[in-house]
């Protein structure tokens, strides 16, 4: 009597396709309401930017309607966005962010 062997896969078959994960860039939108300094804040306080940095991307949801915060794997951006919405609500500004993969 011969036993049934499945046949083997090569070793990164076996492994199955792990890889990096999908990342996801984070984006401020522009509102008429929140202050270019509460935008500021919240860039270096959820993002750690530098001040120069935070203001850049600051203009860039002033002027172009959003902007890239940064780009992180699902989990992390996810968590940034709700930082940002529940630190918005806090504060009573409607700032928007959300989260788009790369």
């Amino acid at each position: 009597m011969t036993s049934y062997q499945p046949e083997l896969q090569n070793d990164t078959e076996a492994r199955g396709k792990t890889g990096k994960p999908p990342l996801y860039r984070v984006l401020l939108h522009n509102d008429d309401y929140t202050t270019m300094e509460f935008v500021i804040d919240i860039l270096r306080k959820v993002f750690n930017k530098s001040p120069e940095a935070a203001e850049t991307i600051m203009l860039n949801v002033h002027r172009q309607g959003m902007g890239v915060c940064g780009v992180f794997p699902y989990e992390i951006a996810e968590t940034k966005v709700d930082q940002v919405h529940n630190l918005a609500r806090q504060n009573e500004f409607p700032l928007r962010c959300s989260m788009e993969q790369e």
